[in-house]
């Protein structure tokens, strides 16, 4: 077999961030969230049900995640993983289509969504425990940054081409003025609808690169996936009762836990709450879009050369001060005031302030998610990286359901989509607070270089 270059190597596992971000991009915030309350035709009600759907679907990948991470350690096919999900990711997100706004099921959509976020999600479990393997410690800040940075930009592509070709607004243009292409029916909402679609295909040829440049490294084991199974099991077991014996991996695993959940209500819920609580159409949803992620693009890629001239922690600190700042203004912003000062309701005061939360909340959440990514590495034990990452998937999604049921919960019971997402303060303060007992390498400043940072099973 040709031997692969480095340099390839590399590139190939940049192009999983470029190929999967429009599933977060388009689906998860700026696209198919805002078409979800006008399917609904209430902001209150649409914020909800999206709540509990992310949130019962994270509660899913919470309980799944670190075993097929252990799997994938025993049975060193993380390869062979990274292609099952992405089959789940595909046919998700190319169920959104069936969403009709004259006759559709809700059920089977979201259930449809669900999929594909499930397989986006457990391909980058397996994808990030291959991190460690591309540089050594002083250089993967850098390389989990630039990937970041390029999977944001990949993100961007595919918004601005949906704004301006495809989604229309309630006037059945896109950002263009014109129809959407390719002679789509506005009136049956087939241009946002072709969100979906166009996602699966846009992943499953991006992928091409990472497929063919990217493999296992020889050191690990190949054995049967049915007796990693079996081994996997035990072995969890016992890594997570030896976790209060690695405190600095407890502590980083317990703030990641809040202030990952926190930051993605703000993505998860932005679209939603600028079209309920500022009347945005989808196209205006999407020029929000761009801006934020063209702050995360560039702010993940100076925060991994920060990351790696000063190390991950002072980054994820740094980045959850400035989101708990930003989520505190968001609740004081709406279409009849800023900061408690009454604006005409024709004003594009809240808009423009608005649009300034967004790119600062992109900027610092694009430099959190590429240094908490390296923090993984720093914590965990090369032995057991997929592991690892499957207990950081594990700690994102074990109260994943949190920030979206308890914003679903506050939005019913104060029938307010403002007030609803306050606890979101509440979770980014917890994961500042617990930063406090993470060490900057973990358990190896304790331990001889040779020795793993967590205690052998």
């Amino acid at each position: 077999m040709e031997a692969i270059s480095q340099r390839k190597r590399l590139w190939g596992w940049y192009f999983f961030d470029w190929a999967s971000q429009p599933y977060n991009t388009l689906l998860l915030t700026f696209i198919f969230a805002p078409y979800v309350k006008e399917l609904l035709q209430d902001g209150a009600a649409a914020q909800a049900t999206w709540g509990y759907t992310i949130g019962f679907t994270g509660l899913a990948i919470a309980l799944l995640a670190p075993l097929l991470g252990a799997m994938a350690d025993k049975s060193g096919h993380r390869i062979a993983w990274i292609w099952v999900f992405s089959a789940l990711y595909v046919i998700g997100a190319g169920g959104i289509w069936l969403a009709h706004p004259a006759q559709f099921s809700l059920t089977l959509v979201l259930l449809l969504f669900a999929l594909g976020l499930l397989g986006m999600e457990f391909a980058t479990i397996f994808t990030n425990s291959i991190l460690p393997d591309l540089g050594n410690r002083d250089e993967i800040g850098r390389i989990s940054g630039s990937g970041w940075a390029f999977g944001y930009v990949g993100g961007l592509l595919a918004l601005v081409i949906m704004l301006l070709f495809f989604a229309e607004n309630a006037e059945g243009v896109t950002l263009l003025g014109t129809p959407p292409a390719f002679g789509l029916d506005a009136s049956a909402r087939e241009g946002t609808r072709l969100v979906g679609p166009f996602t699966a295909i846009w992943y499953a040829v991006f992928m091409i690169p990472f497929f063919l440049w990217v493999r296992d490294t020889g050191n690990r084991p190949q054995v049967p996936i049915v007796q990693a199974a079996r081994a996997a099991w035990p072995e969890l077991l016992s890594t997570l009762r030896q976790l209060p014996s690695a405190p600095s991996l407890f502590s980083f695993l317990a703030a990641s836990m809040f202030y990952r959940d926190a930051l993605n209500g703000l993505y998860v819920f932005g679209g939603l709450y600028a079209a309920g609580v500022l009347g945005w159409s989808v196209v205006e949803t999407g020029i929000f879009g761009i801006i934020a992620v063209v702050t995360a693009a560039i702010f993940a890629w100076i925060g991994g050369r920060a990351d790696s001239r000063f190390g991950p922690k002072p980054v994820i600190a740094c980045c959850v001060a400035i989101l708990t700042v930003l989520c505190v203004i968001v609740v004081f912003i709406s279409r009849e005031s800023v900061f408690g000062i009454p604006v005409e309701r024709q004003s594009r005061l809240p808009d423009i302030a608005f649009f300034v939360l967004g790119a600062g909340i992109g900027a610092a959440g694009g430099a959190l998610q590429s240094a908490s990514r390296t923090m993984v590495c720093r914590q965990g034990r090369h032995d057991r990286m997929t592991q690892v990452f499957g207990l950081y998937a594990l700690a994102g999604k074990a109260t994943s359901y949190l920030a979206p049921l308890s914003i679903g919960i506050a939005t019913d019971l104060t029938g307010s989509q403002q007030m609803g997402i306050t606890p979101l303060i509440a979770l980014f303060l917890l994961g500042l607070l617990l930063l406090r007992w993470v060490k900057p390498d973990g358990e190896r400043a304790a331990c001889p270089p040779s020795e793993p940072p967590l205690p052998p099973s």
